[in-house]
């Protein structure tokens, strides 16, 4: 067990940095000048001097990656001189100095960000802590749906597999893996939150906190988040149906599963207590994967619900190129996507004892 987490802690940090890499040189050979994005129309050579200077942006391209790197770097180096880009500032990078030389200090820290292009200076960890979690409650909200509807309709599907109740099924969820997310957004906000609006009660556009018609404070509102996470969820909830049925047949035709008829065990007994555990391992592979792409995927749908998310964050840094907002977001994906990949194998391992962990 320690064996396969030192190195499944290894492999993640060489693809976080691989992502970290090919993200830093993405960004860095679009056209334009980050520092004339800053300005904006205010830009003259004494303040375009001073911000590539503040920023590191007068460097070269690899000293520029280094010090994305370290800044990056949950320890990094700071030298003492004040006109340098890695001068340790508290405030800027927050954190506690674990040792220091004549030159040089070393600190212990969260990753810093950096800050946005167009948002006064606002830190991007800042904007990212704020938008996070209303999108990582949207994707549970919509993996539950998926996981809730889909592992009940595959089941029955495989116990009356070949049925018209099958077929009908089949039909589904051949439909919602093929329907495109901001289609589908499109298409249920008009239905449901203008159309049906008097039945349903579910507005067009909508977060998840609120201020109320008085203005008089915040408030928490679900019910928006109702329709975004079932469009969120119809696609993993179409390979969910799909996976669950196939896996459940799978299982049921194995020699253990024939013994448990045999001795006279009802369906119930057997779909529940011995074949529904082992089913369950190639959807829980889907679901991993779905989750960590529904906070990329979700994009589209927290912009046309209005959703202030982390997916509607991005789309407004890509409108106004603030692109260290871009890249955090990324980076924060990516890690996330790492993470899930390291807790799905330990469920493996709880659904299915003969995997072992190595």
């Amino acid at each position: 067990m320690l064996s396969y987490f030192i190195n499944k802690i290894g492999y993640s940090f060489f693809t976080l940095f691989g992502v970290i890499t090919v993200v830093f040189i993405l960004f860095n050979i679009l056209p334009g000048d980050p520092a004339r994005m800053m300005l904006d129309q205010n830009e003259n050579s004494e303040q375009l001097a001073l911000i590539k200077k503040k920023y590191g942006f007068d460097q070269p391209l690899t000293n520029q990656y280094l010090y994305y790197l370290n800044d990056l770097s949950p320890v990094s180096f700071h030298k003492n001189n004040q006109d340098h880009y890695t001068f340790y500032n508290k405030e800027k990078y927050g954190g506690t100095v674990l040792f220091e030389t004549s030159s040089y200090k070393v600190v212990l820290k969260t990753p810093y960000l950096r800050e946005s292009f167009q948002k006064n200076g606002k830190k991007v960890t800042d904007i990212i802590a704020h938008t996070l979690p209303s999108t990582v409650f949207l994707a549970v909200f919509a993996i539950g749906i998926a996981m809730f509807i889909g592992v009940i309709l595959g089941v029955l599907s495989a116990l009356y597999a070949n049925s018209f109740f099958d077929r009908i099924t089949a039909f589904i969820s051949t439909l919602g893996m093929s329907i495109p997310s901001f289609f589908s957004a499109i298409l249920f906000a008009w239905i449901f939150g203008f159309v049906l609006h008097e039945y349903t009660n579910l507005n067009m556009t909508g977060s998840l906190y609120e201020v109320d018609d008085f203005g008089e404070g915040v408030h928490l509102s679900i019910k928006n988040s109702i329709l975004p996470a079932f469009v969120l969820g119809i696609r993993p909830l179409g390979v969910v149906i799909q996976l669950m049925r196939n896996s459940l047949l799978e299982v049921l035709n194995q020699e253990y599963i024939r013994t448990a008829k045999a001795k006279g065990l009802s369906t119930y007994n057997i779909v529940a207590k011995h074949a529904l555990k082992n089913a369950l391992n190639p959807v829980v592979t889907a679901v991993s994967g779905w989750f960590a792409s529904m906070l990329a995927g979700a994009v589209f749908v927290e912009y046309i619900f209005g959703w202030n998310g982390l997916g509607k964050e991005v789309v407004d840094a890509l409108n106004n190129l603030d692109l260290p907002v871009i890249m955090g977001a990324v980076i924060v994906i990516a890690t996330t996507f790492v993470l899930i990949t390291i807790l799905v194998d330990l469920i493996y391992a709880y659904l299915d004892p003969r995997i072992k962990l190595k």
